[in-house]
């Protein structure tokens, strides 16, 4: 017992001390302005290049999924165009639910 006293003890002592450590760390010193532009150009490129990653890999995706659906004899449903930002229908306000008012109502 008196082993795990002296390790708990020494684990509170050395999470205090890496608490106080850290919180002692000055702020980081502002970017100038070139330096922000170019990070903020690799970000984008960076961005651009994932998008493409993902868009290569989602073609493939289908590709591979035609084929095997090819393979088993049967057909491939055809891709529906859908818009990446779709806008809800007229009147896109939820409606209550009819159910729990003829129940709440029963009761009463």
């Amino acid at each position: 017992m008196d082993k795990r006293m002296h390790a708990a003890a020494f684990g509170a002592a050395l999470l205090m001390a890496s608490v106080a450590a850290l919180a002692k760390l000055p702020p980081p010193p502002p970017m100038d302005p070139a330096a922000k532009a170019a990070a903020d150009e690799k970000k984008k490129a960076a961005e651009e290049k994932t998008k493409q990653e993902l868009a290569a890999a989602e073609e493939a995706t289908v590709r591979n999924y035609q084929a095997n659906m090819k393979k088993m004899g049967k057909p491939a449903p055809k891709p529906i165009p859908t818009s990446a930002m779709s806008t809800p229908p007229k009147g896109g306000q939820p409606k209550p639910q009819a159910n729990t008012q003829k129940a709440s109502a029963k009761k009463g």
